[in-house]
């Protein structure tokens, strides 16, 4: 794009009229979606979360990157949680429980991460937007997302680019649920805060 494209008053106009529709797009979408959600099946992984001895996190990519800001959520209420891949990140055993996210539950690394946590005799706790997907076969508590998979292009369920629905609400379901963890915990926030990460 040219510089002068970039400021013609007319290119301005229209690349805001674009993003005020595409952020009600993706809120709307958001909106639906997480309202879909099963609060029973949250509530089945939130129990698992309480019952963990510690807690593992897996997930590829964004869906990877979501589960890791989960992780630190759940460390800040005072939870023993390890992202699976760290260098520092230990065995997993019975007692323990892993979380793992996956649109389409067949994610080859996180489908054999559930596998193997499952023969350790972990429990595993999945986000997916397939209940009868290889992950959630392994799985003691499942919450479909009914978003549309990143490679289903041209869904009816969502506008947006590859999987990115999936994603998001993921986001906002973990988010969620680590309120709903901490209104239960009732912990101030400055207790919280005193897990924050200082080294930065």
């Amino acid at each position: 794009m040219s510089i002068i494209a970039e400021t013609d008053p007319a290119a301005l106009a229209d690349t805001s009229r674009a993003f005020v529709r595409n952020r009600v797009l993706v809120q709307d979408e958001i909106r639906e979606v997480s309202g879909r959600v099963d609060p029973v099946q949250v509530a089945a992984l939130v129990t698992e979360l309480r019952l963990a001895g510690r807690i593992f996190v897996t997930g590829a990519g964004r869906s990877g990157l979501v589960l890791k800001m989960a992780a630190m959520r759940l460390m800040h209420l005072g939870l023993t949680v390890h992202v699976v891949g760290e260098t520092t990140t230990p065995a997993i055993s019975a007692g323990d429980l892993l979380l793992a996210a996956s649109g389409s539950g067949t994610t080859a690394g996180v489908v054999k991460a559930a596998e193997t946590a499952a023969r350790q005799g972990a429990r595993v706790a999945v986000y997916t937007t397939d209940a009868g997907s290889p992950l959630a076969a392994v799985a003691a508590a499942v919450v479909r997302i009914p978003a549309a998979r990143k490679t289903d292009h041209g869904s009816a369920v969502s506008r947006q680019y590859s999987g990115s629905l999936f994603e998001q609400v993921l986001f906002t379901t973990a988010e969620a649920v680590f309120q709903s963890l901490w209104d239960e915990d009732a912990a101030a926030a400055e207790d919280l805060w005193q897990r924050h990460a200082n080294l930065e």
